[in-house]
């Protein structure tokens, strides 16, 4: 397995952060259109975004966005005093705060996803395929190896069924009653 990077590699790899980071500028945009920091909005869309079942504390949105503790707590300062959201004390542990977002910080929120969604869905395609670029080579390999793998182990198995049958003891073969 050759681990040289190609030539079209680089280039499919240079494609896919350009078309990244476009994505990512024209989002910071859009955040900034509607009064947001482009990290007030990624804690908003974290926020509203969350899975299923996680609570919405600090530590998770730090987490969600692979920031520090004290950031999310500066970035979830600055978005209660303007109303986007509201900060309490959990139930079941008062060391945990939980976060939820206000009405206002709904309707920004919806604004940009909105925004966004519409735009990958427009020119999502590009992005997609510098993926795909990079991809297709290696999904190509582990579809191969993968198969050669069940081939293998189908023969394995077999081989094992076929002796495992040629070892069984017949009862009813001459010499082979058992033991009185």
């Amino acid at each position: 397995m050759s681990t040289e990077v190609t030539t079209a590699e680089y280039r499919a790899l240079a494609e896919l952060r350009y078309r990244i980071r476009l994505f990512l500028r024209e989002g910071d945009a859009k955040a900034r259109a509607t009064g947001l920091e482009p990290q007030q909005y990624l804690l908003l869309l974290a926020l509203r975004g969350l899975p299923s079942g996680a609570d919405a504390t600090i530590r998770t949105l730090a987490e969600r966005m692979v920031l520090k503790h004290h950031s999310v707590v500066e970035l979830v300062d600055r978005l209660a005093s303007h109303g986007y959201v509201r900060r309490m004390r959990s139930r079941d542990d008062r060391r945990k705060v939980i976060v939820s977002l206000l009405p206002r910080g709904i309707k920004l929120v919806e604004r940009v996803a909105r925004d966004r969604i519409s735009e990958l869905r427009a020119s999502g395609v590009k992005l997609v395929t510098a993926i795909d670029a990079l991809l297709e080579p290696k999904s190509q390999e582990r579809l191969r190896y993968a198969a050669a793998a069940r081939l293998t182990k189908g023969r394995l198995t077999n081989a094992r069924l076929r002796n495992s049958a040629r070892k069984k003891v017949h009862p009813a073969k001459k010499g082979n009653t058992p033991a009185k």
